[in-house]
């Protein structure tokens, strides 16, 4: 029987397309007894609409790695430059939050 707890490396590609990256300022976040659905929006002040840039499917076990990687991320960024600021009385973006079960 394999080992599979043993370090595997995996070679990650990233295609110029997806290098470039999507902008958003807003996610929306809910989920299943399944899985983690996470949108990606961007907001344009003056729009009435908003369309979803880019929607992320997760297992539950992968959404909690990626809240302890922004967690760690989070960190070593504010020990770097200074603690982020989050504005509440911008009047414009809604907070990130979810919309409960899917």
């Amino acid at each position: 029987m394999e080992d599979f707890n043993k370090e595997t490396q995996i070679q990650i590609e990233l295609s110029e397309e997806i290098a470039q990256g999507t902008y958003s300022n807003l996610a929306v976040i809910s989920h299943s007894s399944s899985e983690f659905v996470v949108d990606f929006i961007r907001i344009v002040p003056g729009m009435q609409k908003a369309k979803v840039k880019s929607r992320i499917i997760l297992t539950p076990e992968h959404a909690k790695r990626l809240l302890h990687a922004l967690k760690d991320n989070i960190d070593k960024f504010e020990q770097q430059n200074g603690p982020i600021r989050i504005q509440s009385d911008s009047g414009f973006l809604p907070p990130i939050g979810g919309i409960g079960q899917a």
